[in-house]
C-alpha cells in the first residue's frame, strides 16, 4: 500500500501509525513543515508556506488565509509526487492548519482520512467557557469563521476520526455519521507503576514513590489547563499536607488562548501573586519523555485541570502509570473518570475547593484500588495496540487494500 501522511508536526496523532505502516512494507511518504525528525523507512518531504496572512487582513479570516497558504505548498508536493508516478492508496491528514484543504483536488480518487481533532463552537466548549470572561458577539462570530478550513477540509474526507466521543461531538451533526471515535494509544509497557522509580529535582533531591508528591502537568502552563487556579490552590494544599513536595512539569510558552496582558508568562505572573516555598514546590519545565514518566510513577496524586477542549495525552498516561487522578469536571474529563473508582473531580474555577479536594484524595481510603482502576481504564479501552487496531481496521476499510503487518 502506498499510503501518504499529512502534519505540519510530524509525526503528530500519527506517532506510531506511521513506523508502524513503514515497518510493515508499505510504502510511506510524509508532507511536514518540521525539520530535524526522521523516522525510518518514511520518506519525508518539507515544505513552508510562501508568507504569512497579511497583517491586513480581516482578523476572522487570518486563520483561513494562512490554511490557503499551507494547502497550496502541499498540493504543490501533491503536483510533484503525481510527476513521479506517485498516487498514494489512501492520505491521513490533519486539517488543523490546513494542509488537507486541497489534497483532493490533486488525488481526487483517492480517499481521505482526517484526524478531526477539535471543532471551534460558541457554546458549548472553550469560547465563554469561564464565567468572568463572558464571550462577545465577536468571540462567537470568530470561532465560526475558524471553522472555515476544518468544514472544508472534513467535507472532502472519505471518513474521519477523533481521539474521543466528547471531540467528535464538537463537530457538525451532518459530518459525524462519517466519523469514528478511536483514541491515539497509550503505550501501557513504557508507561506503566513502577515501585522503584525516582526523581532527581534540580537541586539534587531524589523523590521516590515513598514521597508523598503532587504532581501538575501541562505542555505549557497556562489557563486553558487550569494553571492559575492550580497555583491559587498551593497555599492552602502546602498548609494542610506540610510534608508533601510538588512537582509542576510544562513551559511557559502558551498553546492555546493568550499570553499574560501585562506580559511576561503565566508562570511570572502566578509566581508574582501566589508566594509558594521554593523548596517544596519545584518547576521542572519541559522535560525528556522518560522523566515524565517517572514523574508520574513517583506521584501520590496527579492534577489535572482543563477546559472543555482537547483532551491531554498527558492525563491517560497519569492513568496508565496507575496515578491517583484529580481531574477538574469537565468534558473530556468526565468522559474518562468515574467518581471514586478511577480517579476523582474537582472544580476547575474554585482553588479552595480544588485544595480540599487535593487532601481528600491523598487520604482516601481506596486509594490503592483506585490506582488500579485507574490503569485498568487504559488497559482495556486505550491500549496502543487495542488502539492501532482500530486505525488499521479504519485504513482498510477506507482504502479496500489489505494491510499486512510483520509477524511478532
Amino acid at each position: 500500500m502506498k499510503i501518504l501522511f499529512v502534519h505540519q508536526n510530524m509525526p503528530g496523532q500519527f506517532k506510531h501509525l506511521a513506523p508502524l505502516m513503514a515497518r510493515s512494507g508499505h510504502e510511506v511518504v510524509f508532507i511536514t513543515k518540521r525539520k530535524g525528525l526522521e523516522i525510518p523507512g518514511v520518506r519525508k518531504i518539507v515544505y513552508a508556506p510562501v508568507r504569512a496572512a497579511r497583517p491586513t487582513t480581516h482578523h476572522y479570516v487570518r486563520l483561513f488565509e494562512n490554511s490557503v497558504l499551507h494547502g497550496q505548498q502541499v498540493v504543490r508536493i501533491c503536483q510533484d509526487l503525481v510527476r513521479e508516478g506517485w498516487i498514494p492508496d489512501i492520505v491521513v491528514a490533519h486539517p488543523g492548519w490546513g494542509e488537507s484543504l486541497f489534497i483532493k483536488d490533486v488525488f481526487q480518487n483517492t480517499p481521505i482520512l482526517s484526524y478531526c481533532e477539535f471543532y471551534y463552537t460558541g457554546q458549548g466548549a472553550d469560547v465563554g467557557f469561564d464565567p468572568a470572561a463572558p464571550a462577545t458577539i465577536d468571540d462567537l462570530c470568530r470561532a465560526r469563521a475558524r471553522n472555515a478550513h476544518l468544514g472544508l477540509s472534513l467535507e472532502a474526507a472519505d471518513r474521519g476520526w477523533s481521539p474521543t466521543l466528547w471531540q467528535k461531538s464538537r463537530h457538525p451533526v451532518a459530518q459525524q455519521a462519517k466519523i469514528e471515535t478511536i483514541f491515539d494509544g497509550i503505550d501501557t509497557f513504557a508507561v506503566r507503576p513502577d515501585p522503584a522509580a525516582q526523581l532527581r529535582l534540580p537541586d539534587g533531591r531524589i523523590l521516590t514513590p515513598a514521597d508523598e508528591v503532587i504532581t501538575y502537568v501541562a505542555r505549557n502552563l497556562e489557563p486553558y489547563r487550569g494553571f492559575p487556579s492550580f497555583m491559587r490552590a498551593l497555599p492552602a494544599i502546602l498548609k494542610a499536607r506540610p510534608g508533601a513536595q510538588v512537582v509542576v512539569v510544562g513551559g511557559d510558552e502558551v498553546s492555546y488562548g493568550a499570553p499574560p496582558t501585562e506580559g511576561g508568562t503565566w508562570r511570572e505572573v502566578m509566581l508574582r501573586e501566589v508566594a509558594v516555598d521554593p523548596g517544596r514546590v519545584h518547576f521542572l519545565g519541559k522535560i525528556p519523555h522518560d522523566r515524565f514518566v517517572a514523574t508520574l510513577q513517583i506521584s501520590s496524586l496527579h492534577v489535572y485541570l482543563t477546559m472543555p477542549f482537547v483532551l491531554s495525552w498527558s492525563f491517560m498516561e497519569a492513568l496508565a502509570a496507575g496515578c491517583v487522578v484529580l481531574g477538574s469536571r469537565t468534558a473530556p474529563v468526565e468522559e474518562m473518570l468515574i467518581e471514586g473508582q478511577n480517579g476523582f473531580f474537582t472544580d476547575f474555577f474554585d482553588p479552595a475547593r480544588i485544595a480540599e479536594d487535593v487532601v481528600m484524595a491523598l487520604s482516601h481510603p481506596d486509594r490503592e484500588t483506585i490506582r488500579q482502576a485507574a490503569r485498568q481504564t487504559i488497559l482495556d479501552r486505550y491500549d496502543l495496540t487495542l488502539c492501532l487496531q482500530k486505525q488499521l481496521a479504519l485504513i482498510e476499510s477506507v482504502s479496500q487494500k489489505p494491510v499486512f503487518l510483520p509477524k511478532g
